[in-house]
Formats: C-alpha cells, sequence, structure tokens
C-alpha cells in the first residue's frame, strides 16, 4: 500500500547530547518503507545527539524524506521544501536535508542545488547513512567561513553504493510504530512497469540475508513488538537473487517458528510472482495474517501488457479463487490506477467488471500520472476530465463493495490488535483484525500492544465498531 500523504515521524527519544541539545524534525512522505527508512533517519541523528521536536521551527536540523511515485507527492514535497526558506532565513544555523526517492530522480538534485540554495545536504534511496558524515562537514564548513565571498560546503549524493546492505544492516534505527515494526527484507524493484518511476530511484533487486531478517524480527518480537510487517518494492521476489536456495515461502515458514505472540503481514506482493507455496504458507500458519495487498492496476489485459504487469486477468482472478480456497475469510485489498494512457471506456469497464467479481475489502485508487523518465510518460495522455469521472465511478462502486462487506462483520467477534487511541472518539481505540478491517472500541492507551476480542456492534463504511469481550493471551 502506498500512502500519498505527508507524515512526519515524531519519537519520543530520551537520549541527549553531551554538549547542548540539539533537535530534529522528520517530514515522510509516501510508502511505509519510506516511514521505515524515517525510522533509520531519526536512529542515526539520535545517535548523533538530537532529540525529536514537534515542530519544525524547534529544529536544528529539518530532514525531508521524499516520494516521487505520484506527481502530487512530489509536488507536495517540493512546496515544502519551499517553506522551509523563511525558517531558514530567520534561523541560518538550520540544517536543511532532502533524501529519498525524488533526488534520486536524473536531474533533480541538480534542480534542487541551483533553486534552493538553502537546501545544505541531497542524498538517495541508497546512501542515507551517510546522514551523519554530511552534517559534521556542513557544520565544519560553517565554522571556517571567514568572508562573505567564502563558500559553504552543501552535499549532493546519489550515488547507489555497491555495499549498500552491509551499510544499511548497520544502520541504526529507532522504531517509532508501537505495536507495528517494519522490517525491510528485499530492496529494489527489477519490474519496470511502464507507469513506474520506482526501479530507477531505488535500483535493482537485493535480499537481505535470511538470517539478518530472522534475527531483527526476533529483536522485534522480544522487544515486545506485537505485529511484524516485511517490507519491500515486491515482497514475493525475495531470495531470487540469492544462491543459497532462500525464497519468500521459507522465510515465512521460518518467521513462523518464532516463538511468541505476534502477528506477520507483509507488502508488496506482485502478483507474477504469488506461488502456491506461499499461499500454502499462509493457510497453514498461525501467524502470518489472512490478509493480502495484491495490486492489480487494471483488469484490462490489453491495458496490462501497455503497462508490462506480465500477468493477465485471468491469472488475477485465478490467485484470487486460490486464496479464498485456502483461506475464506481472507482479506484482499488492492491499488487500481485510472486513466492510464492507452486505457479505452471498455478497457475501464473491464475493471469495474474484476471489482464487482473480486470484491476487495479495500482499494487504493489513483488517477495516473506520467513520470519523466518512464515509457508511459512519452505516450499520448487521457484528458484529465475523462479520469475524474472514470475515478469517480470506481470509488462509488468500491465505497458500495467496501460496506457490504463491512455489514456481515456485525455481530461477530474477532479479535483485534489495539494499535492507537481512537483520534476521534473520546475513550475508545482502535486496532485491526487479522483480515486487515479497523475496528473502534472502548479503552485507554494502556491497551495499545494487547489483544482483545472484540464483538462487533456497528459498520460504517470502511471502519467498524465493537465492544471489547476480554483480552486474548
Amino acid at each position: 500500500m502506498i500512502v500519498y500523504k505527508a507524515m512526519r515521524t515524531r519519537a519520543c527519544a530520551q537520549k541527549r547530547s553531551i554538549t547542548m541539545a540539539k533537535n530534529y524534525f522528520i517530514n515522510t512522505y509516501g510508502c511505509q518503507m519510506n516511514v521505515h527508512e524515517s525510522e533509520k533517519i531519526a536512529g542515526i541523528l539520535l545517535n548523533k545527539g538530537y532529540t525529536a521536536c514537534e515542530a519544525e521551527g524547534d529544529a536544528d536540523i529539518v530532514v525531508f524524506n521524499t516520494c516521487c511515485i505520484r506527481d502530487t507527492a512530489e509536488k507536495r514535497a517540493l512546496g515544502n521544501i519551499g517553506v522551509i526558506k523563511a525558517l531558514k532565513k530567520q534561523k541560518p544555523s538550520l540544517v536543511v536535508a532532502v533524501v529519498g526517492c525524488m533526488p534520486q530522480q536524473e536531474g533533480v538534485a541538480a534542480a534542487i542545488r541551483e533553486k534552493y540554495p538553502y537546501v545544505d545536504i541531497v542524498l538517495g534511496t541508497r546512501n542515507i547513512a551517510m546522514l551523519a558524515d554530511e552534517i559534521d562537514k556542513v557544520l565544519l564548513s560553517r565554522q571556517n567561513i571567514k568572508k562573505r565571498s567564502d563558500k559553504k560546503y552543501r552535499c549532493f549524493d546519489n550515488s547507489l553504493p555497491e555495499n549498500y546492505l552491509e551499510i544499511d544492516e548497520n544502520t541504526p534505527s529507532l522504531r517509532t510504530s508501537y505495536p507495528n515494526a517494519w522490517v525491510n527484507i528485499i530492496y529494489g524493484c527489477n519490474n519496470f512497469c511502464s507507469y513506474c518511476i520506482v526501479p530507477y530511484v531505488r535500483g535493482r533487486e537485493v535480499s537481505r540475508d535470511i538470517n539478518s531478517v530472522l534475527d531483527e524480527v526476533k529483536r522485534c518480537v522480544d522487544g515486545g513488538y506485537r505485529e511484524i510487517t516485511l517490507l519491500g518494492q515486491n515482497v514475493n521476489s525475495y531470495g531470487n537473487d540469492l544462491e543459497d536456495g532462500t525464497s519468500f515461502a521459507r522465510l515465512l515458514h521460518e518467521i513462523d517458528r518464532i516463538e511468541g505472540k505476534f502477528r506477520v503481514r507483509f507488502m508488496t506482493s506482485h502478483p507474477k510472482d504469488l506461488t502456491e507455496a506461499v499461499m500454502d504458507e499462509m493457510a497453514a500458519s498461525s501467524k502470518i495474517c489472512s490478509n493480502l495487498h495484491l495490486p492489480m492496476q487494471a483488469g484490462s489485459d490489453k491495458v496490462l501488457r501497455d503497462m508490462n504487469r506480465r500477468y493477465d486477468r485471468q491469472r488475477y482472478l485465478y490467485l484470487i479463487d486460490s486464496l479464498r480456497s485456502r483461506m475464506p475469510d481472507i482479506g484482499i485489498t488492492t491499488d487500481i490506477m485510472v486513466g492510464f494512457p492507452t486505457e479505452t471506456e471498455q478497457d475501464f469497464e473491464d475493471t469495474l467488471d474484476i471489482v464487482e467479481r473480486v470484491r476487495f475489502s479495500n482499494a487504493f485508487t489513483f488517477i495516473y500520472s506520467p513520470r519523466k523518465g518512464t515509457p508511459a510518460a512519452k505516450m499520448e495522455q487521457i484528458p484529465y476530465a475523462i479520469k475524474q469521472e472514470r475515478i469517480s465511478r470506481l470509488i462509488t462502486l468500491q465505497n458500495r463493495i467496501t460496506k457490504e462487506i463491512s455489514d456481515t462483520y456485525t455481530g461477530g467477534i474477532y479479535e483485534v490488535l489495539c494499535e492507537d487511541v481512537a483520534p476521534k472518539h473520546s475513550g475508545c481505540v482502535c486496532g485491526r483484525t487479522e483480515s486487515g478491517r479497523l475496528v473502534t472500541f472502548e479503552g485507554c492507551e494502556q491497551d495499545i500492544g494487547k489483544f482483545f476480542n472484540v464483538k462487533i456492534t456497528k459498520s460504517r463504511s470502511a471502519s467498524l465498531f465493537g465492544q471489547k469481550e476480554g483480552e486474548t493471551l
């Protein structure tokens, strides 16, 4: 699942520098992988003696961890980077860093250097570990400036080091998503879907050693985390680049053997690589959730070919049937793109047809936006008004299906992991069922991280409301 809104990491760090305390603020845009990478950025800054703060104005360093998968995400990040200029003018000592996917695109780092002279550090997707050293260089450079003509040090590095995994394994992380822990298992993407910029900014697929992944999961479980989410641009291809027989199915099997009460989810899965062995492991496991995010993108075979997705609608429907034959109550969510350049009205009707057939628990729908450097960006584009009309129809259909599925939960009792205090309901908490449905029920902050049996008393669109029956151990 991709979340296209700015998210801010506010870690409750206790560590203080041996010198005067300094503060950091991280703006995070994009997917769960970016959220986890912001946890690594927080770990780096914590090790340097910085402490998280609640506002950019209180920070000594502001980091923008960016996303470029969609035009809207990139424009939002650039807009906020522009806004920080006023703060930098008021507070010249402020260090401003821009990292992640956006500057990894060809020409973007150079554009930031020219258009945003107050940005001190720009790093790409695989050299975030350099942040600590680059901060030191920036601060030392400022101390050495004696006259106006002296040039300050600025870093612009989006190289992809070959020893990236070795560096990453040693990068500290400050987890901020309790009771969920994010665990990267594979980096990069080899798929080159014609609309997607990810392979160009994330590089080729590189799998972590299975023992390193298992050790991290064990540490998380021992540390009290109750839900482990395995991350990758394509988790199903985990192990394909290794020579020891490792596969994603084997990894799931080994994680299931780890002692303790916890859940496992994973994202994102590519339909072309979802195997019978993975589905078997999901069905047999006591820890892997009966919940899968399986991006469909389109329901038309022609559009899927033009997208270079390497599966057709028949294959996708087969996977859905296979999953439900093994796990009848599985919750299945998806991504659907509207307005791909070659999409006709009939192609769009094919997408609506699959949505009706599959009946997704939820769908993350979005309008195609051209990404410079991808094949689809060179195609003739569909008028925006047509895209808007189509996505409106799709959302209306999916909302109806989601509500109908929600209604089937009413009266049932489900185990829910309490994840947070409900932001809009006083005296309530919220969490998810194994199938991924959000449930709000009466509780307090002390309930976070605990499992409860909850009887569903009411449904409202994608949300469920219930009554706590008791804690499960």
